[in-house]
This record gives structure tokens, C-alpha cells and sequence, in this order.
């Protein structure tokens, strides 16, 4: 009997994690359904993970916009914790991932078999980009802490949206940060924004930023690239921040609005976080039900 040979794509790319951490943030479903997305306006709000030699998949993988979505399942053939793991896609096709580590860095090479759908470019820059996005991800979560912070106001979504973003508003309800707080440039997603604010002697500071995704009256995320000191763009601290989200999520429940939103912080801003934004949506919810 003749041999089929399939056809095989290989990515790969190095993390600056441990071993031992990339393999936590690549299987534990609270951490697949933060990067296992191609591009910004697709998301993985479902995951499922139960991995042994047999044991099954399932990630629900969607467009934002709620126009389409589809579930990536398989089973797993071959679990070597933290170094190896094979599965087979529901379409039948092989996967293979290897965890090379070294030291505080791990090598990740994934090879897969090839569809028929796509082309074969198409399929090794998908598959690259969500390597990459994960990438990001455990070298974000390593460095920075994750705080989540939620109010019910009891307005619809447009307005809680519109006041949150609106100039006016945002100086309102960000004072609670600090007085004179303000933001220059645009909430269009692609575009560069700076978070700005006087400090004690009346000099520019704030964050260098780009809109990462910008979904109206659902969602928005910011991706901060640096800080600005005395109204100049400074880089020199970018390892800490790079990365770093800043999520709203707006969720409609019977004519009120459930606002959640999840910053990324590096460990010696926490505490003051934990005591700010509580302060500052509570400030937002005054307004937008005024």
C-alpha cells in the first residue's frame, strides 16, 4: 500500500519564561483564553483542558463582534510535563509541540500538519501569530500582576461607554488617580494615546499607549508601551511595562451595564490600584447616572 505523506508546518519562537511557566500558561484554561488569538479582533472566551494520554480539548475561538466562532478540539496522544505534548486535531491531523528550557527561557516549537483549506503561508502566519501573542503574554504575566475590578451602573451601555471615553467625563472620573489626569490622541484602534497627568510640581507624566482594540459599547483594550516624564516619551523602563492591558468590558443586564475592567501592573503599583479604581468607577457610576 502506497504512503501518503503529509504535509508538515513548523513555528516555533523563545520565550523569556522558565520551562516550567510556559508550560502553566499553556495549558491552564484561564491562561489559553488570554492569548490564543490570531489577531485583536478574535478572542477565546471557552477553554476546556484535560491533559493526559487520552484526555480531550475544546477552545472556543470568535470573532468580538460576534459574526463567527468555532470550537478547536482534539485528543491528547502524548503528555511529557514540561517538555512534550502531541495531540490529534477532531479533523485528524497531528500536532506536536516541544518545551525546550533553559535557564529563565524556553525554545517552543509547534509542527503541525497542513489543511487543505488554506494555503500553506495562510497557516504557518496564523499558526505564528498566536505563538507570538503567547509569547507576549508569558512574558507579560511573569513581570506584571493582573488586578480585576467590576461595578453594575445603572445606565446603558452607550452611555457608560461614551462617559468613560468622552474628554470631559474621563477628567471627572479619572481625578480620582489624580487631579488634572487628561489623555491626548484617539480611541481608534490602531492609534497612539498618552495618559497624562501633572505631578507635584506641575510636569507632564503619564503612559505612552496604543489602542489595542476598540469595539463600541463593549469593549476596549489598551496596550502600554512606555511612560512619559516631564512630557517626554521615555523608554528606559519599558521591560516593566511593555504589554501591559488595559481591558473594559461592557456587558448589558436589563437596562443596566456590568463594567469590568482588567489592568495589568507591575507589583509595587498594586496596592495603590487595589485602592484607586474602586474609587474611580464609583466616581463614573455617579455620572453616568446622574
Amino acid at each position: 500500500m502506497e504512503t501518503i505523506t503529509k504535509t508538515t508546518i513548523t513555528v516555533e519562537t523563545t520565550v523569556n519564561v522558565p520551562a516550567e511557566k510556559a508550560w502553566k500558561f499553556w495549558i491552564e484554561p484561564e491562561h489559553i483564553m488570554q492569548w490564543n488569538n490570531a489577531s485583536d479582533d478574535w478572542h477565546t472566551p471557552k477553554a476546556e483542558n484535560n491533559l493526559w494520554e487520552g484526555g480531550s480539548f475544546s477552545y472556543t475561538m470568535a470573532a468580538k463582534d460576534g459574526s463567527f466562532s468555532f470550537d478547536f478540539a482534539g485528543i491528547y496522544d502524548k503528555v511529557k510535563e514540561p517538555e512534550l505534548i502531541e495531540y490529534t486535531i477532531a479533523d485528524g491531523r497531528k500536532v506536536k509541540v516541544n518545551f525546550a528550557g533553559t535557564g529563565n527561557q524556553t525554545h517552543v516549537t509547534e509542527t503541525f500538519e497542513a489543511e487543505s483549506e488554506h494555503s500553506l503561508e495562510q497557516q504557518q502566519q496564523g499558526w505564528q501569530s498566536i505563538l507570538n501573542n503567547f509569547k507576549k503574554y508569558a512574558e507579560r504575566k511573569t513581570n506584571l500582576v493582573t488586578l480585576t475590578f467590576s461595578i453594575t451602573i445603572h445606565a446603558p451601555a452607550k452611555k457608560v461607554y461614551n462617559s468613560m471615553l468622552g474628554d470631559e467625563t474621563y477628567r471627572q472620573w479619572t481625578s480620582e488617580f489624580a487631579q488634572g489626569s487628561f489623555y491626548d490622541g484617539s480611541w481608534q484602534k490602531g492609534s497612539t494615546i498618552r495618559f497624562l497627568g501633572p505631578d507635584d510640581k506641575g510636569n507632564l507624566q503619564g503612559m505612552l499607549s496604543r489602542i489595542k482594540e476598540n469595539i463600541q459599547n463593549r469593549f476596549v483594550s489598551i496596550e502600554h508601551l512606555g511612560e512619559i516624564k516631564d512630557g517626554k516619551e521615555d523608554y528606559s523602563h519599558a521591560s516593566a511595562w511593555a504589554g501591559a492591558l488595559e481591558n473594559y468590558t461592557f456587558t448589558a443586564a436589563d437596562g443596566s451595564t456590568v463594567l469590568t475592567v482588567q489592568i495589568d501592573v507591575t507589583k509595587n503599583f498594586q496596592q495603590y490600584f487595589d485602592e484607586t479604581w474602586p474609587k474611580a468607577l464609583a466616581k463614573l457610576k455617579s455620572i453616568c447616572e446622574d
